[in-house]
């Protein structure tokens, strides 16, 4: 069922519970979007039309209940043979889940509790439905505490055929009322001898009446008193146990008239000036119905009459007699007509003593314990009930149990008593947990496969993860355990699932600036992708021809995934107006014969104040530095020696128009140097460019000459 879809509607989410009629699953209501309880016929009633017919009716009438303390029922319908109630569905316990894990409770609590279900049988009994089958199961208690009493109108559904199938009315034998026991009609204070019971296993955490049979729990009900509240916890107030003696009378007219009488007997009974009340005492009243001794009838005729009234009959009346008799007398063939009746009727009388007599033989078979056969194989079961003169009643019942084994023996009928040979035995096998087919997650993401093994009861626990790098998109599944199809047991499976976390990656390496060739070398040592269209040229007066400019789209040092494609930027060279021009320095030391460090730096086109080169020189020497200048601007170079500025020589774009490509910069040694002493050069520091206060008529003279 999990997973499938009822009218189109209800989405089968997981199984939340199960009676010995129906199972009750948690559905999603995607028309409404809201979570609902649906409660499915089990499969062996779907062909009982009278069944079907009478549970329609009556989930319909209750279904005319509305409430806040009873459980809405929401929808009836069918899918071929699948009959369900769609109701409202609470998040919490049952009564009986909170009595197994805190009883005794509290007497405020359990009396609010009882309220809240006597205010709702009240509702019910008002619309003139009876719910039949009060306990503790039958009662859900919400997270925010509010009580809810379900399956109304239900237990009326169950025939005659479906009590020894099912078990469900024998199941609910602790909470009979003495009527009900009887198997006559019940009415609304049936109910409220149920919620009695229900009042006191709440408060001593034990049932009024156990036994070894659902037989002898209800001939108790019947005939046997049962142990006091207040013996049991003497904690209990005596206007509480006064409630639930007054709603357990055996007698129906000594308990409470209505719901409505015991809801305001409740609602004041923990008051404080009610709380030492005394014991409630009840008059005898005689029932008519209660097994009685009755005397002996001596005989069918009527007793002799007196003497005296035989002394009194007249004479004449016996003389008549008398004359009769002796005018009979003389008639001798009298007698053979009644001797003939008397033989007859003897002989009948013989024949049918003598066929009762057979009828009871033949009846009289002789019983058997029924052996018990639960946690047996199915096999075993069979055998043990075959050994004893009994025969197991086929088809075998076949039910989802995440408790009992696969093929064990999970209830039987008739246990505990004995029978008649021959008598059929109905057993109900376990098929183990019911089992889920995986799906498919190969290829969804892991947070889907997540989502709809969680809906179908399977916890993170049971999921184990694998992340690798892969060429599917992260946090897809890649592979799965178990495989796609197979069948599991979504309590005990263990899922593997090997999830990708996408391509490896690696950091991207800084391209800009190298060679072009060495730039592919980089990209393919870390297993990047540079397609040739992806080599885009273009001039710069920055790079030289064949350095890389940019890279796209990834920075360096970001993590790229192994396999990315990138694109670069080449540069062809400078462009094609842009024009070279070479400066000849040619420098001496500062003195003759000593070292002197010379440095020389150049702006052009490329970049203000770039670092020609730094030396160490104790001769003259000559230096070729090369500059590239664009249209309308300018370059120059400057020379510096033992860290002091020296000179400095411009060339302009429209003088290497007229075909200027190389010029000379002659610095001489000592002598020039001492003329030049007094003279200082101070460095504008926003473009590092010397600005020179006094030139001496000899130097201007010199670059004029040197220039063509």
């Amino acid at each position: 069922m999990i997973g499938q879809d009822l009218g189109g509607r209800y989405e089968i989410l997981t199984r939340i519970g199960g009676g010995g009629m129906a199972l009750v699953y948690k559905a999603h209501d995607v028309l409404l979007n809201r979570n609902v309880a649906v409660k499915v016929l089990r499969q062996q009633f779907v062909h009982d039309e009278e069944f079907i017919r009478r549970f329609r009716r009556e989930a319909q009438s209750a279904a005319a209940l509305s409430h806040p303390n009873v459980v809405s029922i929401y929808d009836v319908g069918q899918e071929e043979d699948t009959h369900y109630i769609v109701m409202e569905y609470i998040e919490g316990h049952n009564l009986n889940e909170v009595i197994l894990e805190r009883a005794p409770l509290q007497p405020d609590e359990a009396v609010r509790i009882a309220m809240q279900i006597a205010d709702a049988l009240d509702h019910a009994h008002q619309n003139h439905i009876i719910h039949r089958d009060i306990k503790p199961h039958n009662i859900l208690i919400g997270k925010n505490g509010r009580v809810k009493v379900t399956d109304f109108g239900i237990a009326r559904a169950v025939t005659s055929s479906t009590i020894t199938q099912t078990g469900s009315v024998l199941g609910s034998v602790h909470y009979f009322s003495p009527e009900h026991a009887k198997g006559i009609n019940t009415g609304e204070k049936s109910d409220l001898y149920s919620l009695g019971i229900v009042l006191y296993q709440m408060l001593t955490a034990k049932l009024p009446f156990l036994g070894e049979s659902p037989i002898s729990v209800a001939l108790k009900h019947l005939q046997e008193n049962f142990e006091e509240p207040r013996i049991v916890n003497p904690h209990i107030p005596q206007s509480v146990e006064n409630v639930i003696l007054k709603a357990m009378r055996k007698n129906p007219n000594e308990r409470y008239g209505s719901a409505h009488e015991m809801l305001l007997d409740l609602d004041t009974c923990l008051r404080p000036e009610r709380l030492k009340e005394p014991k409630i005492t009840f008059i005898h009243v005689n029932d008519m119905e209660e097994t009685r001794v009755m005397p002996a009838i001596r005989g069918d005729f009527p007793p002799p009459a007196p003497k005296e009234q035989e002394r009194n009959q007249p004479l004449s009346s016996k003389t008549d007699e008398q004359a009769k008799d002796s005018t009979l007398t003389p008639k001798a063939k009298g007698w053979k007509k009644p001797l003939t009746v008397v033989g007859v009727t003897l002989i009948i009388l013989a024949l049918i003593i003598g066929g009762f007599i057979w009828l009871l033989g033949w009846l009289d078979v002789a019983e058997v314990d029924v052996p018990y056969v639960v946690g047996k194989s199915e096999t075993e079961a069979r055998q043990m009930i075959e050994a004893v003169g009994l025969k197991v009643e086929d088809p075998v019942l076949h039910e989802h149990n995440k408790e009992v084994p696969k093929d064990q023996v999970l209830s039987q009928t008739k246990r505990n008593m004995r029978v008649k040979e021959g008598s059929l035995i109905q057993i109900t096998v376990s098929d183990g947990p019911e089992l889920e087919e995986l799906g498919n997650y190969v290829g969804k993401s892991l947070q889907t496969a997540i989502d709809e093994l969680g809906a179908l009861g399977v916890i993170e626990d049971q999921i184990m993860i694998e992340y690798v790098f892969s060429e599917e998109a992260a946090d897809t599944i890649i592979q799965q355990s178990p495989k796609p199809g197979e069948e599991y047991n979504p309590e005990s499976v263990e899922f593997k699932f090997m999830v990708s976390k996408g391509r490896e990656t690696v950091p991207m390496p800084n391209l800009i600036g190298k060679r072009l060739d060495e730039a592919k070398d980089l990209i393919k040592a870390n297993e990047l992708t540079l397609d040739t269209a992806d080599i885009l040229y273009e001039p710069s007066y920055l790079h030289q021809k064949d350095f890389v400019i940019s890279q796209d789209p990834y920075k360096p040092k970001d993590l790229v995934s192994k396999g990315a494609k990138i694109s670069i930027r080449v540069s062809s060279g400078p462009p094609a107006d842009a024009k070279n021009h070479q400066f000849n320095i040619v420098i001496s030391p500062a003195e003759a014969g000593k070292t002197s460090e010379i440095r020389i730096i150049y702006s052009d086109a490329s970049g203000e104040n770039i670092e020609w080169d730094k030396r160490q020189i104790t001769s003259t020497q000559t230096f070729p530095v090369t500059v590239i200048v664009a249209p309308d601007t300018e370059a120059n170079v400057t020379v510096y020696r033992d860290n002091q500025f020296i000179d400095r020589k411009v060339i302009t774009y429209e003088e290497l128009l007229k075909g200027t490509n190389s010029s000379t910069l002659t610095i001489p040694g000592e002598e020039v140097q001492a003329t030049e002493e007094p003279v200082q050069a101070e460095v504008d520091e926003s473009n590092d460019e010397p600005i020179e206060e006094e030139q001496t008529g000899q130097q201007e003279q010199q670059q004029e000459s040197e220039q063509p």
